[in-house]
Parts: structure tokens; sequence; C-alpha cells
């Protein structure tokens, strides 16, 4: 799929009510961006690995630092901090012995901004758990 090709809705569920706006069709990014960007969301998925983001964006710090934050073994901390190199969401540098990490950019600093506020939001229901059905 390119980057210009249009969703097909699936067969049998075409809407024919004349209440929706008409939009223009949902123009889809291409495969390679959705796959990167699912890595990131993954990646910033987990707990552990989203408090470390959160650290980061006060600023860089090195790993070492941050695993006595954290209260994790250093080599844990390194492990997750890889994880999230990987997936593009921090940066890193070496200074002697010491690696430090930072957030790759401002998008990260704005998702991570948005990302929270989302999240302490007032509810009108509560979140339904994944085996609760409506």
């Amino acid at each position: 799929m390119s980057a210009t090709d249009e969703i097909p809705a699936p067969v049998g569920e075409t809407c024919e009510s004349d209440a929706h706006p008409a939009r223009p069709p949902f123009q889809a990014p291409a495969a390679g961006v959705m796959e990167i960007a699912a890595a990131m969301m993954r990646a910033a998925g987990d707990p552990a690995r989203l408090g470390l983001l959160l650290r980061l964006a006060d600023g860089e710090r090195c790993v070492s630092e941050l695993a006595e934050a954290e209260g994790d073994k250093v080599a844990t901390v390194s492990a997750r901090l890889q994880l999230l190199h990987g997936a593009r969401l921090v940066t890193h540098r070496r200074q002697a012995k010491h690696v430090y990490y930072a957030l790759a950019d401002d998008h990260v600093v704005c998702f991570l901004k948005d990302l929270l506020d989302h999240a302490t939001e007032e509810q009108p229901h509560p979140p339904q758990s994944q085996g609760e059905r409506s």
C-alpha cells in the first residue's frame, strides 16, 4: 500500500446513511511508517521504559544515574534504554566510561506531554477491563 492508497470499506459494511458529513478518503501512511510508529508505541508502552522517558524529559542523564533513580541494576536500565534507542525515542553519547541518554527530539517531548495529558483527563465512564463487555 502506498502513502496515497485509500483503505476500502469492508464488503457488506458500507454505511448508507445520509447523516454522516462528507469526508475526503482516508490517506493511510506508508506501511513502513506505520511499522515504525507501532514500534515506537510498543517501546513506550512498558511502564518502566515510559518512566525512563519521563525522567529524560528533564534532560540528558547517564545510565548509572537513571539506574540509581529507578532503583534498578545498570544492566536492566541499559537494556531498556537500548530498546528505546532502537525505536528512535532516545539518543545516546559516550563520554569516557559513561553513556548519556536524552530524548531524541521535541516530537518525543510532545508525545509524552500529550500522552500524560490525555491519561489524566477526567473520563466520563471508567475504562473497561479487557475481560468486560458492554
